[in-house]
């Protein structure tokens, strides 16, 4: 593979891009497209949750209506999350290869990633490849990513670079184990995730983070990115699966049959109260919020939190994992006692309960709307 044909749009809608993901993937796999990147940004907003997750639960889908703000579904995993024009989106649509199965997931995405990491090094970000999925500078988010193989085996590659976020719509769109939105909160999830801007202390435009990124990708692929743009036949296909699909409430609110829980216990330390709430879809926890009125380094707290997401429940497994984070970064939690993390997290666990369900029906009253 000499040449990957490079697409860059704005202002897409999330139905139309999903679309384009789906069958450039679908024909890259076939022999009937090239191999494509796609760098583009959605039209603001709209909130997408991952394949396997339940939109009533991850999306607060009234306050969606009411603020237009369009929810879709993508064809990769992972988390919700939110889009627009300032976050850059990426798809990459690669033949695959007889070993590219998820068992090597992490180490595909860790390839795959190269060219954005590279990027934003170039550009001063520090940014760095952690845990499964995610692509952090200093323990806090800048990238997520998820990856998809093709039924015609192709890898379609999707990333997320938060170039700038408003962490309060976010909070407002996503639905978090949080009972309200406070200015704190606010505050404490943006020590946890951080954006291009933010780290540079400048109004850099997305363009400007889009070619930092399409020449570090040429460079690690070792490819030459040719821009195009979609060919009529694809524009045909492209049209049809968006129609029947991604403008279907069959597809966008789809339900798993594994319901979603929330809980939360609290303990007080000696060096402070710890405030702990979990998400569980499953044995599998989605997420878990560390907070509370002790005082430590949140790059530590995000870093404990990252290692939590997508992981077992299973009480040994989760030990092993949060002690493996305490003892890299046990200074930086300034005396909390690690025993005391481990239990409240499993204490949460425990009184985790099924949350009450919104209704199935597509509450914006037409499909895509």
């Amino acid at each position: 593979m000499d040449e990957i044909r490079l697409i860059t749009q704005d202002n897409v809608t999330a139905s139309f891009g999903l679309s384009a993901d789906e069958v450039i993937g679908e024909r890259v796999g076939t022999g009937e497209s090239v191999p494509t990147l796609r760098l583009y940004t959605y039209k603001s907003h709209c909130g997408l949750v991952g394949r396997f997750q339940n939109i009533q639960n991850e999306l607060r889908l009234d306050f969606c209506k009411e603020n237009n703000i369009t929810v879709n579904r993508r064809p990769t995993g992972g988390g919700a999350i939110i889009m627009g024009d300032g976050q850059l989106g990426l798809a990459l649509m690669l033949p695959g290869q007889a070993e590219d199965t998820y068992s090597r997931a992490r180490e595909l995405m860790l390839t795959l990633s190269d060219g954005i990491i590279k990027g934003l090094n170039e550009l001063g970000v520090n940014a760095q490849f952690y845990n499964k999925n995610d692509i952090l500078v200093n323990g806090r988010k800048i990238v997520g990513t998820g990856i998809h193989r093709a039924h015609s085996g192709s890898i379609l590659f999707h990333a997320s670079t938060l170039v700038d976020l408003d962490i309060k719509l976010m909070l407002q769109v996503l639905n978090t184990p949080l009972e309200k939105i406070s200015d704190k909160q606010v505050a404490a999830i943006s020590e946890r995730l951080t954006n291009v801007r933010g780290e540079l202390g400048r109004d850099i435009s997305v363009d400007e983070v889009r070619q930092a990124i399409a020449r570090n990708y040429a460079s690690a692929l070792n490819v030459k990115l040719v821009p195009e743009t979609y060919t009529d036949a694809e524009l045909e296909a492209i049209a049809k699966v968006e129609k029947e699909k991604y403008l279907s409430d069959e597809w966008i609110y789809q339900t798993s049959t594994v319901e979603d829980k929330f809980g939360g216990a609290k303990f007080k330390t000696p060096v402070g109260l710890l405030d702990i709430r979990v998400a569980l879809a499953g044995q599998t926890l989605k997420a878990v919020y560390i907070g509370g009125d002790f005082f430590a380094e949140e790059s530590a707290v995000a870093e404990m939190e990252s290692s939590m997401r997508w992981h077992t429940s299973q009480a040994d497994k989760v030990t092993a994992t949060l002690e493996r984070v305490y003892k890299k970064r046990e200074k930086d939690f300034n005396g909390l006692p690690f025993d005391a993390i481990r239990d409240t997290v499993m204490k949460a666990v425990a009184n985790a309960e099924v949350v009450e369900s919104q209704p199935e029906a597509n509450p914006y009253g037409q499909p895509g709307a």
